[in-house]
């Protein structure tokens, strides 16, 4: 009986072996290529149109003058006018070149945009006080000439920019309270000027198509201070004509649009 449960244990693990031996070995398979991730170049040239609004801070102060009536001894008019904010909206285009360095953006840009910022305070000298003077300034059209530099997350883009800034600025003097003589409105002095000066930025833009993207920006212009030359106007004695110290400031907020040239996807493995 021993023998038997022996032998039969022994055919069973030949037929187990024979078995094993007979089937075939499992195919090697190369594993799947890893797919290719898409990634936006920001590099090429773009033109876009902005539009927003903008503030700028603008303190007067008059420089020395004297003046010489026949009929009054003469006297000296100078000192600080106050401060006002010039504000309104703000309009135009924008054109430049971008080139990426793996997620490193840099770029060079002009802006031209027609603005209406308009302000207005009444004067603290006291002659001018007295007189019922206004001052009243106004922004027309600002320029922007700026290099960029920006962190690309595939079709997000982060960036600074920095460079110069101009502005043309408008000002005058009237009389906004009707005096003996003198109609309320009527303008006293009047003056002019295109003013350079320095900006820096921020925006954050993204690429909603191969081409197209949509951008948000913040800009401040530093632009000093400078003398003005107010200039009377021929309803009043030209004696009253002087110059005046302008300190501004304009700060400007935007949205762009932007169509870039060319420029295709890249794909990375």
């Amino acid at each position: 009986m021993i023998r038997l449960s022996i032998a039969a244990s022994i055919v069973a693990l030949g037929t187990m072996t024979a078995s094993a031996a007979d089937m075939a070995a499992r195919p090697y398979t190369k594993a799947p290529p890893a797919p290719a991730v898409v990634a936006y170049d920001w590099s090429g040239f773009y033109l876009g149109i902005n539009g927003g609004g903008a503030w700028s801070r603008k303190c007067w102060d008059v420089q020395s003058f004297t003046i010489n009536l026949q009929f009054l001894p003469p006297f000296t008019v100078a000192g600080p006018e106050g401060c006002h904010d010039a504000t309104g909206a703000t309009a135009g285009g924008q054109i430049g070149y971008r080139w990426q360095a793996a997620a490193w953006v840099f770029g060079i840009e002009a802006q031209g945009n027609w603005a209406n910022l308009s302000g207005s305070n009444n004067s603290i000298v006291p002659l001018f006080a007295a007189s019922n003077f206004t001052n009243r300034s106004r922004i027309d059209a600002i320029g922007l000439f700026t290099g960029q530099i920006g962190y690309a997350w595939n079709s997000f883009l982060l960036y600074v920019k920095g460079g110069a800034a101009v502005v043309n600025d408008k000002y005058d003097t009237y009389v906004f309270a009707a005096q003996p003589g003198v109609p309320a409105g009527q303008v006293f002095t009047r003056g002019s000027e295109t003013r350079w000066g320095g900006v820096v930025g921020v925006g954050g833009e993204y690429a909603f198509t191969r081409n197209w993207s949509f951008a948000l920006e913040y800009d401040h212009l530093f632009m000093g201070d400078n003398t003005v030359r107010m200039t009377a106007d021929p309803f009043f004695i030209a004696q009253m004509s002087h110059n005046t110290s302008v300190r501004q400031d304009v700060d400007m907020v935007t949205a762009r649009i932007n169509y870039r040239f060319g420029g295709p996807v890249v794909a990375k493995y």
